[in-house]
């Protein structure tokens, strides 16, 4: 049987996999989307635009005004609809997917693998 990990090592390990991933084809791509998000003053002024009309949505749902709430919602998705139509938007959400998928996948086979070994190296059970 193997010897336990510590803590430390297994952090240790964690970091170096981490570094790993960090290089990863779809995670360079997402990060120069993400940056080219940043730089896109079109995408920032509706991003911030949005926000503001979302903070408002808040304060007119709270004080019942539904008609204006409606109206504030309306703008937003019109908003969200241009913001969408827009390429390095489409590209960043695609991105945004593939990172999303390929970590999922990562941890769904650390998180086999540390059920198989639990299975073939199962800890002894205390007596009562």
């Amino acid at each position: 049987m193997n010897k336990p990990y510590s803590t430390e090592d297994i952090l240790a390990k964690t970091k170096i996999i981490a570094e790993h991933l960090s290089s990863a084809e779809q995670v360079r791509f997402y990060r120069q989307a993400e940056a080219k998000i940043s730089a896109n003053q079109k995408v920032q002024r509706l991003v911030d635009e949005i926000k503001k009309l979302q903070k408002e949505s808040v304060n007119l749902q709270h004080f019942q005004k539904h008609e204006a709430y409606k109206q504030n919602e309306a703008k937003i998705d019109r908003l969200q609809a241009e913001l969408n139509s827009i390429p390095v938007v489409q590209e960043f959400r695609q991105s945004q997917e593939e990172v999303n998928d390929f970590l999922q996948l990562m941890v769904n086979l650390m998180s086999k693998r540390v059920a198989d070994e639990a299975e073939r190296h199962p800890e002894p059970r205390e007596q009562e």
